[in-house]
């Protein structure tokens, strides 16, 4: 194969289980690939877990973004021995109702439990906070949005991406430019969002609109059609990544592809290639195919075009700089283990044990 057939860091791929094989580490070798997303079937324990980066670190002389999904709540890849137990994200809003100030605070703590702990072992990046706001239709966010004030959701993210940026994580917001208004899920079909542009500016954009923006390293657009404002889903289109996303709201860090495995990213077509053709040129930097082994074999084949030195440097970006080297380490560091206790305790009142 000849790898100087394609630019490096061009996909996100998945491992199938607890250690990479040995077909794995030949893909992670490959340069098309710029990072590895984790889930729940490659951790074990802490020890594993490491062991599993460190592997992945050494399949290349170059760096590979590692990331996974660690929000809190239902969405936690990463559960047991090393990780703590927090709640949804939705919690945090019913705390602001009742103080905003300890709410911010909280959000904060969060965040940085969160990336405390997966600095310890070694990830970049987590694909949180979720800045959708909520509208009381669609189950496959819910509780995983702060809340249906997008006021709200801006303040608690950005304390929340503090809290991870303290410990050398990168944030990934996500799903641009709101995934809360409509009921079905992308994962199993395309769903299709009727509100003008206006309507969607005044309430889904308002934490993109914020200071926030400035603090993520990505952000990852939604397999969700805007229908009234462009004719392909977000995270296809020219309009919503390079208009709005880049020109009028002036993000800088990546643009990351929601998995296009899945079912809402059909309206790029049914081949691989064409699915991740269709990110890139709308703007995507990075673009993620998680659990089709036999697509990403399809994709290390294919020729693509020399990738842009700016895409590259945002893909870089996205590497972490973790400030605690290891779990043992990490249990010595006291802003740790006090934001721990709070998020314990917190977690515990809402039963999310």
């Amino acid at each position: 194969m000849d790898h100087t057939a394609l630019p490096p860091g061009l996909l996100m791929i998945d491992l199938a289980g607890l250690e990479p094989s040995p077909e794995e580490l030949r893909r992670l070798a490959h340069p098309a690939v710029g990072g590895v997303i984790l889930f729940a079937r490659n951790y074990r324990d802490s020890t594993q877990l490491a062991a599993l980066v460190q592997a992945i670190r050494s399949a290349r002389p170059g760096p590979l973004v590692i990331a996974v999904d660690q929000e809190g709540g239902r969405v936690q890849r990463f559960r047991g021995d090393g990780f703590t137990p927090v709640a949804p994200m939705r919690r945090l809003g019913d705390e602001y109702e009742r103080d905003p100030e300890r709410a911010v605070m909280l959000a904060y703590d969060v965040g940085l439990v969160l990336g405390a702990e997966l600095a310890a072992h070694g990830i970049d990046l987590t694909f949180a906070p979720v800045l959708d706001v909520e509208a009381g239709v669609s189950a496959v966010i819910g509780d995983r949005a702060f809340s249906h004030d997008p006021a709200v959701v801006a303040r608690l993210a950005q304390a929340l991406v503090a809290g991870l940026a303290m410990m050398g994580v990168r944030a990934v917001g996500k799903h641009f430019p709101g995934h809360g208004a409509v009921a079905a899920d992308s994962h199993e079909t395309l769903p299709v969002d009727s509100r003008p542009f206006e309507a969607i500016w005044q309430r889904d954009l308002v934490p993109y609109r914020h200071r926030l923006l400035r603090s993520l390293a990505g952000v990852m657009p939604a397999h969700v059609r805007y229908e009234r404002c462009a004719p392909e889903p977000a995270g296809f289109s020219a309009f919503w990544l390079g208009e709005v996303l880049r020109q009028r709201l002036g993000f800088r860090g990546a643009i990351l592809s929601d998995d296009l495995g899945m079912a809402g990213a059909g309206a790029a077509g049914d081949e691989p290639q064409s699915r991740v053709a269709a990110a890139l040129s709308a703007g995507c930097d990075l673009a993620l195919v998680c659990n089709r082994p036999d697509w990403v074999a399809h994709l290390l084949e294919a020729a693509w075009p020399q990738a842009a030195p700016d895409a590259i440097a945002r893909r870089q970006g996205l590497l972490g700089s973790p400030r605690i080297p290891d779990p043992f380490e990490l249990e010595l560091f006291e802003p740790y283990l006090q934001a721990r206790e709070r998020v314990r305790d917190w977690s515990q009142r809402h039963a999310w044990f």
